[in-house]
């Protein structure tokens, strides 16, 4: 069934439905952190699972991986590279030793309090930019025209 001229151009300036400004929200809102947290050679998965893990409570990779909703394959990745830097570690449980939690180390909270700035940081660039708090206007503001 094809569409008429006067369909297809009604179609074409519909408002975004809410997954597509969602998306553009956050390609835009992460593009400068990202920049930031490379600079300090984080991903910005890496920041989040350490911010996660922030709260000195320890977790299993289901509970991370259900968490940040990062598949589990790519999870053990970014804990792998995390756990080599020294940032994070794993601990076996005693009751059943199958189980392993991944907790935060002494040097992952240092890096962490520093990421945590560059964050704060760019999100209060974002809202001085967007000039409000209101979480709406931000959304209309990250997913309006190019912002960069």
């Amino acid at each position: 069934m094809s569409m008429s001229a006067g369909e297809l151009a009604e179609r074409a300036v519909a408002p975004p439905l809410l997954v597509e400004a969602l998306t553009v929200a956050q390609r835009r809102l992460t593009r400068t952190l990202t920049v930031a947290l490379t600079e300090e050679d984080c991903t910005l998965d890496q920041w989040l699972v350490l911010r996660t893990l922030g709260d000195g409570t320890g977790r299993s990779m289901g509970e991370l991986a259900r968490a940040l909703v990062i598949p589990q394959a790519t999870l053990t990745r970014i804990v792998d590279a995390l756990v080599d830097g020294g940032h994070i570690y794993r601990r076996q449980s005693g009751a059943d030793r199958r189980r392993i939690t991944v907790h935060v180390s002494r040097r992952g909270t240092d890096r962490l309090a520093r990421l945590n700035a560059l964050a704060e940081a760019h999100e209060a660039a974002v809202r001085a930019a967007c000039a409000s708090e209101d979480p709406a206007a931000l959304l209309a503001f990250l997913a309006g025209p190019d912002t960069a």
